[in-house]
């Protein structure tokens, strides 16, 4: 009987480091996607650019006297751009995130063969 558990889990063993690499760049890879997706998502919501760009000619505090307004329309361009530049950095961040995600095995195997073979 113990027998029969241990072969079990020494062959689940084996296959599932034989089926790591096989998920990490199929399902495990749609996933990493999906996690950057939404954090890129996540970036967006908290910076919300194109919601400054929306309100861009409503004037602030209610001040709808030409004062109000110039610096109401100048303030929000400052804040669409620096929000998007800012989202911008975000979205390569996510990116390069997506990258180690790709690269991370390869580093580590890479990096097993080099300590073996020394």
């Amino acid at each position: 009987m113990w027998l029969l558990v241990f072969q079990r889990i020494f062959f689940d063993a084996i296959l599932d480091l034989f089926y790591f690499p096989l998920w990490w760049y199929t399902g495990g890879i749609v996933h990493a996607a999906k996690w950057c997706w939404q954090f890129f998502l996540d970036g967006n919501q908290m910076l919300a650019p194109f919601l400054w760009l929306k309100n861009l000619m409503v004037p602030m505090f209610g001040q709808y006297d030409w004062q109000g307004r110039i610096i109401s329309f100048f303030m929000r361009l400052v804040q669409f751009f620096f929000r998007s530049l800012a989202l911008l950095v975000w979205f390569f961040a996510c990116m390069i995130l997506f990258c180690v995600w790709l690269i991370l095995p390869a580093i580590i195997f890479g990096g097993l063969f080099m300590s073996f073979t020394r």
